[in-house]
């Protein structure tokens, strides 16, 4: 099994370089840009869709062939104001220049030409609460089964509070065999306030084949490519991450661990007629 912890191989230019080769899977790339005011980042998307997520700061963005002009406006990604974001289509390219320190994620997946290039946010991207109690994390749904903007990729911005879980109580999606469930693989791209904390992932199977638990940094990357993986922030601080997944096909058909579904029934009832 490939390393699940990726760490940032530094501080500034392209930190992250996640493809489907380097994980060990088919599906899911990632990067990261952390640029300061001035410096720029550009790619060809090949046979691959993208989506630019500027976690932080603002850049200057064309692509193919449109000025997107400047774009971001959200300076610390703790704000949890949504996030801009821009669809780039397989068979295309895309070129930013950093106006201010930023912070620039590139979520991949194959594309299909389906889709044009267009701007993913911040307009229709609302912060919603999810869970209850300790459970309690809000989520900013870039490009999530609902929003029909990209042919593979599903992409979600999730803040948990201090003390609390998130992507809890544990699942998984890695069987394709839909609607029961979908295989998606996923990343997660963590951030922590104060920037010095840690957080917990867990990812690990029923049959305990795979059972593998991270201490998570400022700026790590953890892949999901079977298993369940829940997460939790240690009091005094909060966790975000960005979650790209993708599969076979674009839908997310999860299932709890029997062991802990209870816990969702509970917070969950059936409605009574």
């Amino acid at each position: 099994m490939a390393d699940l912890l990726r760490k940032p191989t530094g501080t500034n230019g392209k930190v992250h370089d996640i493809t489907p080769e380097s994980a060990g899977w088919g599906y899911v790339g990632f990067g990261l840009y952390r640029l300061t005011a001035g410096q720029s980042a550009a790619e060809a998307t090949g046979d691959r869709e993208a989506i630019l997520v500027l976690v932080e700061g603002k850049a200057r963005i064309t692509a193919g062939g449109q000025d997107f002009g400047e774009m971001g406006d959200r300076m610390n990604v703790f704000e949890r104001t949504p996030p801009h974001c821009l669809y780039v289509p397989n068979g295309s390219d895309w070129a930013a220049v950093a106006t201010t320190d930023c912070v620039l994620a590139v979520c991949t997946a194959p594309g299909k030409g389906n889709h044009p290039v267009r701007r993913l946010g911040p307009e229709g991207i609302e912060l919603t609460p999810r869970g209850t109690g300790a459970n309690t994390r809000f989520i900013n749904n870039i490009a999530m089964e609902a929003r029909e903007v990209a042919d593979s990729l599903l992409v979600t911005e999730v803040f948990t509070p201090a003390g609390n879980w998130s992507s809890y109580p544990s699942h998984r999606h890695d069987e394709d065999d839909f609607p029961r469930m979908t295989y998606l693989e996923e990343t997660y791209y963590m951030r922590l306030n104060p920037a010095q904390g840690f957080g917990i992932q867990r990812v690990y199977t029923e049959d305990g084949s795979l059972d593998v638990t991270m201490a998570v940094k400022d700026h790590d990357v953890t892949l999901v490519p079977k298993g369940h993986h829940p997460c939790g922030a240690p009091y005094g601080y909060d966790l975000y991450y960005l979650n790209v997944m993708a599969g076979p096909l674009r839908n997310w058909r999860f299932q709890n661990d029997p062991d802990h579904d209870w816990i969702y029934r509970r917070d969950n009832p059936e409605p009574k007629a």
